[in-house]
């Protein structure tokens, strides 16, 4: 069966002889312009799309956003008289595999279309295997093609076989316990338990226990023995979400642990071994902390052998696209749903919005856009009414590392973390009316993880706490 090739020029002359060149080996379409493409697109399973980058007053790019947007999304090739190494790599950014500029030389347009074929030919083949081999956990559950995490993935890769404690950084919703297990998956561990704590929910009297279990009559209500996190994760990996917010007595017990890897349960002075690989990870500034001094300097360094930092999503806008369209899919799968695409619209909604939630914010606003759409296709008034909010502004290089625009003056004046995450929290607060659950949505946190940040701040929130 021949690969299905879509050529997209507004010259005729141009898409009569790539006809004419490539029907041996392929089963040509052609259109004259963005909205035949599209028709073609929709109707006809596509493998590779190869599109002029200017089509009469439409953009190439703006094709092969559309084309990316498709359950199943051609490979693409751009091709332009106006080549720049700009343009190149703004095509790259897009979605599009290759990039040649005209007058073509069908040779090496035969060979860039062999190549695509070829590559996705093994795209494939390895989704399939993956499947087969590892249905959930590693790498198959992390969505980028972004340079950043494709750096990231080939750190989980070298890492993930070694024995090494590991630190994960990022923002909330960044996807640290997708990390997490990847590197539980892909160790030597795999086939034993995976462990994750949430240190932010629990209380400093709690945790103790939780960690390392207790006796019975250890204490009021230790009405039995019960073993704790580690021994759970014997053999295995322990993940401690938020390690941040461990009080110092708590630090102190587990830095022991790590050292000497035995845990002593509440209540008893047995030394237990246990052979667990720890994955710890933050959204806080840990170094700032060590040098406040709630945070200590010995099991900084326990923990930070190996660092990996997830990049915000704002900083990769380019995974914003792909990423929305493999929630779109997935959710339409979990809800019942037929399947759904996202309108241009849509997602040029979605690529100037700033994400302050980051991956998990956009997996929350896809499901609203599921939910709430009548229709094969996701509108804008699909989505959840933030996005059309005026505080949002296209992401490009100037703006991408900031924090949301709507605390870029704060920022301006503040370098202090603890500052943009009050102010992050009042913005949200404020634009939801004081609705918690909503605003925690917005923020990518838990309601309760939210209401404890709240609490240890009154004179801030004073007026949402009344």
């Amino acid at each position: 069966m021949l690969p299905v090739l879509l050529i997209v020029d507004d010259e005729k002359a141009t898409r009569d002889v790539l006809c004419s060149a490539l029907e041996d080996d392929y089963e040509v379409y052609a259109a004259a312009n963005g909205k035949a493409a599209r028709a073609i697109l929709e109707s006809e399973p596509v493998d590779i799309m190869l599109t002029d980058l200017r089509l009469g007053g439409e953009s190439g790019m703006d094709l092969i956003d559309y084309a990316q947007s498709l359950p199943q999304s051609p490979a693409c090739i751009m091709m332009t008289a106006y080549g720049s190494p700009a343009t190149a790599a703004e095509a790259k950014r897009h979605g599009a595999y290759y990039f040649v500029t005209k007058p073509l030389n069908l040779d090496e347009v035969e060979l860039l279309l062999k190549r695509t074929a070829h590559t996705r030919s093994l795209e494939a083949e390895n989704r399939e295997l993956a499947a087969t081999l590892r249905p959930t956990g590693g790498l198959e559950s992390m969505l980028g093609n972004s340079p950043q995490m494709q750096n990231i993935f080939n750190r989980i890769r070298q890492v993930a076989p070694t024995t090494a404690t590991v630190l994960i950084e990022g923002e909330t919703g960044t996807g640290k316990e997708l990390v997490a297990k990847a590197l539980h998956s892909l160790s030597a561990r795999s086939k034993a338990k995976f462990v994750a704590v949430n240190c932010a929910a629990l209380s400093p009297q709690l945790m103790e226990s939780e960690l390392f279990g207790h006796e019975k009559g250890a204490f009021t209500g230790a009405v039995q023995r019960r073993i704790g996190r580690f021994e759970e994760a014997n053999g295995g990996t322990l993940f401690l979400d938020e390690i941040g917010e461990i009080d110092i007595p708590t630090q102190v017990k587990l830095l022991r642990v790590l050292a000497e890897k035995s845990i002593e349960r509440v209540g008893s002075n047995e030394s237990i071994p246990v052979n667990v690989r720890v994955v710890a990870a933050t959204n806080r500034n840990l170094q700032d902390m060590v040098a406040a001094g709630t945070f200590r300097l010995d099991l900084y360094q326990r923990l930070n052998v190996i660092s990996l930092h997830l990049p915000p999503l704002r900083d990769r806008a380019g995974d914003i696209v792909l990423m929305a369209n493999a929630f779109v899919q997935e959710l339409c799968k979990e809800n019942n749903k037929a399947p759904k695409n996202l309108t241009r619209e849509s997602l040029d909604l979605l690529r100037t919005y700033a994400w302050p939630g980051n991956v998990r914010q956009l997996r929350t606003a896809m499901e609203h856009g599921v939910v709430m759409s009548e229709s094969e296709r996701i509108l804008p008034t699909d989505l959840p009414e933030y996005l059309s909010n005026s505080s949002s502004v296209p992401i490009t290089p100037e703006n991408q590392n900031r924090i949301h625009t709507d605390f870029e003056l704060d920022f301006a004046h503040s370098f202090n973390l603890q500052y943009i995450e009050q102010r992050a929290i009042l913005r949200a607060l404020e634009h939801t009316n004081g609705n918690r659950s909503r605003a925690a949505e917005l923020l990518g946190i838990s309601r309760r993880t939210l209401q404890r940040k709240m609490a240890e701040f009154p004179h801030v929130f004073h007026s949402y706490l009344s």
